[in-house]
């Protein structure tokens, strides 16, 4: 493991199980995601163009890395329904060396930045 890579969970919001395969399926396909978790039933209360709305959502909880965190939310924001979709990253600070190497495995490595170099 490099001590640069960042493993990084991602999470969003979908209108239905539907979408959220769709995602999912594109993002594992396109091997920027290890993983993606589809939770089912989430009740959302926020505020939207000044009203306070309720939906009933699905979460998506996905694990790649950071090398290619920028293609996974162009990715998700392409695909995703909503005029501002939630897209939030978070680091894994630590994990199992196990599964982290499996997300190595498993994530294509883009092209580096010119933060890289």
């Amino acid at each position: 493991m490099a001590d640069k890579k960042k493993y990084m969970v991602t999470i969003s919001t979908v209108p239905s199980p539907e979408t959220g395969r769709q995602i999912a399926h594109a993002l594992i396909e396109s091997r920027i995601a290890a993983c993606v978790n589809i939770v089912l039933g989430l009740q959302s209360i926020y505020h939207w163009q000044g009203k306070i709305e309720e939906s009933e959502e699905s979460l998506l909880i996905i694990k790649t890395t950071g090398e290619v965190l920028k293609q996974l939310t162009e990715k998700i924001l392409e695909m995703h329904p909503y005029d501002c979709p939630e897209v939030l990253s978070f680091d894994i600070r630590t994990g199992n060396p196990a599964y982290l190497d499996w997300i190595d495995s498993v994530i294509v490595k883009s092209a580096p930045t010119e933060e890289d170099t």
